[in-house]
């Protein structure tokens, strides 16, 4: 577990945007990953990214775990691009929704022209 310490300890002292991370590692599993690093960063998307293919039971723990999406590595590295670019676009558009509605309202003139 020494391999999902240093992780975490590089997300205490770093800034990144999203997370990449793989089911089948050597030393570490996958899926508790996860779940840490979603325990230090509750709102951090993470995607996975995994040689496993779609196997259901896999896949639905990951994302109850705390990931955001799933791409394989057979897919062309396209896809993953795709799912990085939608995975932040989606987060990024939660964070300014829920930042506009923890701000106090003003008054907004509504019409229409």
């Amino acid at each position: 577990m020494t391999e999902r310490f240093e992780t975490a300890k590089w997300l205490e002292h770093n800034r990144c945007e999203i997370v990449v991370v793989d089911l089948a590692m050597p030393k570490v599993d996958g899926i508790s990953l996860i779940a840490y690093i979603r325990e230090l960063h509750e709102k951090l998307p993470i995607i996975v990214f995994t040689e496993v293919g779609y196997d259901e039971g896999l896949m639905r723990a990951a994302l109850e775990a705390g990931a955001n999406a799933y791409v394989s590595k057979n897919l062309p590295v396209e896809q993953l691009y795709c799912v990085l670019s939608r995975v932040l676009a989606t987060c990024k558009q939660r964070a300014r929704r829920e930042a506009s509605t923890a701000r106090p309202r003003q008054e907004v003139l509504a019409g229409a022209a």
